[in-house]
């Protein structure tokens, strides 16, 4: 595996995980639930403060609330052995701040910020995010689903289903409904948001990972007819 991505890989661990060393207190599900189950009240205090309840403020909310929903739900129903890890309170800190940022796209949205006042987003870009965010939060909780029963099953490589065309679908629809609600917001704010967590976090886990299913027999043929994110190989075959 890239040799850069194991570097970003140790870095985001220690500040993550270890920040500051001491006892490791915290689960990380613990601090990630926290931060799903805040988003409907914060996205409603926004609401009250700035006496907004513009369509796109309650579309907003109804995204991005609803997603934090079915992500405890998720939890609940096949838990991801990640968010098992423990932290230490610094880090379980600095996880939850670095969450927070993705509440920067209803703020702006919502907030009349820096003293501009914009007009409501038009309905086909509102009917265009609800369409984007319901495929990416179907192909992100199907993909999760099928990985956690497959693994619990039998430890192998998964290369049927959603991993069939491509390797990370679970990444694919989770960056389609964060998109969705950068969309709404429109501000490059929350696409630079997105491009830290997309490019610092999701390909280095990506990447990651890859080196790790590595060490099955079948890799190889399994890597050569998929892509990392897209199916465009698919595509490329069905053309």
């Amino acid at each position: 595996h890239a040799a850069w991505a194991a570097a970003i890989d140790r870095f985001n661990t220690y500040l993550s995980q270890n920040l500051l060393g001491g006892p490791k207190i915290l689960k990380m599900a613990w601090v990630i639930n926290l931060h799903k189950f805040m988003t409907i009240p914060v996205v409603l205090g926004m609401m009250a403060y700035w006496r907004n309840d513009s369509a796109a403020a309650w579309v907003y909310l109804g995204l991005h609330g609803s997603y934090g929903i079915c992500w405890l739900l998720k939890h609940a129903a096949f838990p991801d052995p990640k968010w098992e890890t423990r932290t230490t309170l610094p880090a379980g800190l600095f996880v939850f701040f670095m969450l927070a940022t993705y509440w920067t796209a209803p703020f702006l949205l919502i907030s009349p910020h820096w003293g501009a006042v914009r007009a409501e987003p038009p309905a086909w870009l509102m009917g265009l995010c609800i369409c984007l965010y319901a495929v990416g939060l179907t192909i992100m909780v199907t993909s999760d689903c099928q990985k956690h029963f497959t693994l619990k099953a039998k430890k192998e490589l998964i290369t049927t289903g959603m991993f069939r065309h491509v390797r990370h679908p679970n990444y694919l629809g989770e960056m389609m409904l964060y998109a969705s609600f950068a969309l709404l917001a429109r501000s490059w704010i929350p696409w630079a948001v997105l491009a830290y967590w997309w490019l610092g976090v999701f390909l280095v886990n990506m990447v990651m990972i890859d080196a790790s299913l590595s060490r099955y027999p079948s890799w190889h043929d399994y890597k050569a007819r998929t892509t990392l994110l897209l199916p465009w190989k698919a595509l490329l075959v069905m053309g």
